[in-house]
């Protein structure tokens, strides 16, 4: 640890002899003896907004934080109703997923989710941003408001609902009741391997078209809302922008190349770097609605961490192999932290913007 001097923050006077405080050093010295003082006046000054944040510091404690405890059961052994009492392995459950008996199946559930998570992205993430250029290219109000009621909609839908009318449309001939896409399809292909799968169980169950169908439907269930984001940022263009273009001879192309888009490229950055932490947060509810215990039908493609972890916690008796599904769960979770600390780093160090 370095000392300090005088020198470092007083003012030496060769004629006198004498050191002297600076203003700005009594500043500094008056704001730092008066600081919890200046806290707790802007606490009781403004206590309604803290207030409002006590609801979100619970859920985030109750359900954010108090779960880590949990994360314990990974480096321990058993299934016993407390994690205090299972016997401490270090990282033997690690090495058993990664080499062990359980690696074939957690690294197929690995590759399966990050496949699921990264052609959602990739088709998912632009969808919103586009439509966002198109709603502030419509000029009618009520023709806008509506068209953004419709496409929100969907994200107000439960997940039971989506996979029910997901099933029932692409229903296979076989169940009974055909589904009207199935039909579309099958009129479309008439021959080759979808019309094989449409006739044999339905696309929905088949190993080809059972990602598409995921992907598919989780954009139609969230591009809209997230859309709300990149408009919000559209539509914070300064309207000077647009006149200097329309001067320079730029048409609505160019102006959407050369003023909206820069303009909304930061926050572009940051939804980018959130996703990119979510990549490998495929949740396993619309997987199992949409194949019930991850069937033998499409297994192979629908099984992912969560659904693998979680079937591993459901299964009985006093050897039950619950840390191994925490431990996959874990692995899964350090690497999107990972791809987060990367992905912040690039877009620092390409764009000077990042999300901290």
């Amino acid at each position: 640890m370095f000392k300090l001097k005088c020198d470092d923050f007083l003012i030496y006077d060769e004629a006198t002899g004498t050191y002297s405080m600076s203003p700005e050093q009594q500043v500094r010295d008056q704001t730092e003896r008066n600081r919890w003082k200046s806290t707790g006046f802007t606490l009781l000054k403004d206590w309604r907004l803290y207030l409002m944040l006590v609801p979100m510091i619970l859920v985030y404690l109750l359900w954010k934080y108090l779960p880590m405890y949990e994360l314990l059961g990974a480096f321990r052994f058993g299934n016993f109703q407390r994690v205090s009492d299972r016997p401490w392995v270090g990282f033997d459950n690690f090495k058993e997923i990664f080499v062990g008996a359980y690696a074939g199946e957690f690294w197929m559930a690995f590759r399966n989710t990050f496949v699921i998570a990264f052609y959602g992205l990739l088709f998912g993430f632009p969808l919103p941003i586009i439509l966002a250029l198109f709603f502030n290219e419509v000029r009618s109000n009520v023709v806008r408001s509506i068209m953004q009621v419709c496409v929100y909609l969907p994200k107000f839908i439960s997940t039971v609902i989506v996979t029910s009318l997901t099933i029932a449309l692409f229903a296979a001939p076989s169940t009974g009741s055909e589904g009207v896409l199935s039909k579309m399809l099958a009129a479309i292909s008439k021959s080759g391997p979808l019309h094989a799968a449409i006739e044999e169980k339905g696309v929905v169950y088949s190993l080809e078209y059972f990602r598409a169908i995921y992907i598919i439907t989780d954009i139609w269930e969230h591009a809209g809302y997230d859309s709300i984001v990149f408009f919000a940022a559209v539509i914070a263009v300064s309207p000077t922008s647009y006149e200097a273009a329309q001067i320079d001879g730029a048409g609505k192309m160019a102006q959407m190349r050369y003023v909206v888009i820069p303009s909304i490229l930061s926050t572009v950055v940051i939804m980018l770097i959130m996703k990119i932490g979510g990549l490998l947060s495929v949740g396993y509810e619309k997987l199992y609605l949409l194949s019930p215990a991850t069937s033998l039908n499409n297994y192979q493609v629908a099984e992912v961490v969560s659904t693998w972890a979680n079937r591993l916690t459901e299964n009985s008796g006093s050897y039950s192999p619950q840390a191994f599904g925490i431990a996959g769960e874990m692995t899964n979770n350090l690497i999107g932290m990972i791809l987060v600390i990367g992905s912040n780093t690039i877009a620092r160090k390409a764009s000077d913007v990042s999300l901290y």
